[in-house]
């Protein structure tokens, strides 16, 4: 598959009942991949794939694949509490049809490198598929370090790329500094795509994706092809929205901001609960000015189907 482009996180729905909203993830799906996304990603953190069981993971990816795919690929993370989990899970996304999967460090356990190394390369050697590095040390308190990524990169040839979250965007020039082309390199965070891209990033694992796909790709584009002026000027509308990317509550934030411009629901599993009070009508008005100062001839994107 290619590494490159804007990838939604996407988003899980859930009914009323809190259950996989089957035919809106078929739908939403649909309306990523024809307002530009280039692969879709399924059962990541913005995913809440802690909260949904095996059989459920199974279930959201069989429905992506089902809809989108071959025509864009679609990614399954790969998070888990042990190792053989994680390669349990590895081996079932790859025979339910990924294209690629997205390898995070297991849950709750930090280990040292000789261990964190060990798991990547039990999930590396399970399949066939190429795989992408999820390194996210705010959120997990696992540090893959740029010296630690190119010790991988030169042992296992499908580790093609690598979704850097760290917020420091030295690491995407580190990084390549120490293995040229080797690797594919997304921003994994929204408010650092720009930076990201001047520094050689290819991609982006985006979140607000799911609420402005076509905002989304066309800001990618016009910072790939060096448009600085047109690109700063959508960034600069974009940025107070991209900041809900990262803060705790960054999966309420973005669900709901899919409610409130109409594609998606704002309902989230416990543990996680709705916004409510001073939290929820701050992101509301956070949509409603951004909807409102939207400035001619910025694309929009098209409505859900």
């Amino acid at each position: 598959m290619q590494w490159k482009g804007v990838m939604p996180a996407m988003t899980t729905p859930f009914d009323r009942s809190l259950r996989i909203d089957v035919a809106f993830a078929a739908r939403h799906a649909r309306w990523l991949h024809a307002n530009g996304c280039t692969g879709i990603v399924c059962l990541g953190s913005l995913g809440e794939a802690a909260t949904l069981t095996f059989e459920e993971k199974l279930q959201l990816v069989r429905i992506v694949v089902a809809t989108v795919s071959p025509s864009i690929p679609v990614v399954g993370a790969v998070s888990a509490l042990s190792t053989a989990d994680a390669v349990t899970l590895a081996k079932t996304l790859a025979d339910a049809g990924v294209q690629g999967l997205m390898i995070l460090p297991p849950y709750v356990y930090k280990g040292d490198w000789r261990e964190m190394r060990a798991h990547l390369a039990a999930i590396f050697e399970a399949t066939a598929l190429p795989a992408m590095l999820y390194n996210n040390p705010i959120a997990y308190g696992t540090d893959f370090l740029p010296e630690q990524i190119a010790e991988l990169a030169a042992e296992f040839e499908n580790l093609q790329a690598v979704k850097e979250s760290s917020a420091d965007i030295r690491r995407v020039t580190a990084i390549r500094a120490l293995t040229g082309n080797r690797l594919a390199l997304f921003v994994g965070v929204d408010d650092a795509i720009v930076e990201g891209i001047d520094a050689g990033a290819v991609g982006w694992i985006a979140g607000l994706v799911n609420a402005f796909p076509r905002e989304s790709v066309e800001l990618f584009n016009l910072a790939l092809n060096g448009n600085k002026q047109a690109a700063f000027e959508l960034y600069r509308w974009f940025l107070p929205l991209l900041r809900m990317d990262t803060v705790p509550k960054f999966v309420q934030l973005i669900k709901q901001v899919q409610e409130e411009c109409g594609v998606g629901s704002a309902r989230v599993r416990p543990p996680r609960l709705p916004l409510v009070g001073a939290e929820l009508e701050e992101a509301k008005v956070l949509v409603t000015e951004a909807l409102h100062h939207r400035r001619a001839g910025v694309p929009s994107s098209s409505p859900l189907q």
